[in-house]
C-alpha cells in the first residue's frame, strides 16, 4: 500500500483584457496507482503593481512553472502593461 501525493498544472488560462494569467493546480493523492482524491487550487497573475512613484514594477513570475512563465512574457506586452498600468492609476483615484 503506497501513498502518493503529486502537484501538477491542471489549467492555464488568459483572461480580461488585461491579459491576466489564471493558474489552477492539481493535487493528486493515489494509492497503488489508483487515484483516491483531487483538490484544485486557483491563483491569478496580473501583469504587476504600482510604486510609489505611479510606475508599473513588473509581476516576479520566477517562482512559477516554466509554461506559466512562457505564456506571462508572451501575453504581457508592452502595450497591455502600459494599459494595466493606466487601469491601476485610474482605480486610486476611486
Amino acid at each position: 500500500m503506497a501513498l502518493t501525493k503529486t502537484t501538477e498544472i491542471g489549467k492555464i488560462e488568459v483572461v480580461s483584457a488585461y491579459k491576466h494569467v489564471q493558474v489552477r493546480t492539481d493535487t493528486v493523492i493515489k494509492e497503488d496507482g489508483e487515484q483516491l482524491s483531487r483538490s484544485f487550487h486557483r491563483h491569478v497573475l496580473d501583469p504587476g503593481t504600482l510604486d510609489g512613484g505611479d510606475n508599473l514594477v513588473d509581476r516576479d513570475i520566477s517562482g512559477e512553472d516554466a509554461q506559466v512563465q512562457a505564456i506571462c512574457n508572451t501575453v504581457w506586452t508592452q502595450e497591455i502593461k502600459d494599459s494595466w498600468k493606466a487601469k491601476l492609476i485610474a482605480d486610486k483615484g476611486d
